[in-house]
């Protein structure tokens, strides 16, 4: 992540605690979870890639990839808050994590 996006995101944070509001999209990804449970994601690789790809997914679709396991599943995570238009900086307050080892569902804690 470029510093220029986490500086950003940092300085939204910041506007937004001062301002005592959260981002929708915590809300959103709240609501989601509790209506639908967790976003599952199904996994390939190609050409030395792995693809996650989410599975069952109510609001469209969700696809990032990564070198390797754990890359894969920053990527995810971010890929997550981005599309429910959370900033970054915002990651702690999500609690996104993995459901499980080889389940390939998230969810927020």
């Amino acid at each position: 992540m470029s510093i220029f996006k986490r500086a950003k995101d940092q300085l939204i944070k910041f506007l937004l605690i001062s301002s005592k509001t959260v981002p929708q999209g915590l809300f959103e990804l709240s609501r989601y979870c509790q209506l639908f449970g967790g976003i599952h994601f199904q996994y390939k690789k190609e050409k030395g890639t792995l693809i996650a790809i989410s599975d069952g997914f109510k609001l469209g679709s969700i696809v990032t990839s990564g070198k390797d396991e754990k890359e894969l599943d920053k990527n995810i995570k971010d890929a997550i808050l981005t599309f429910f238009e959370i900033p970054s900086s915002y990651s702690k307050e999500a609690s996104i994590c993995k459901v499980g080892e080889k389940q390939g569902e998230y969810a927020i804690a």
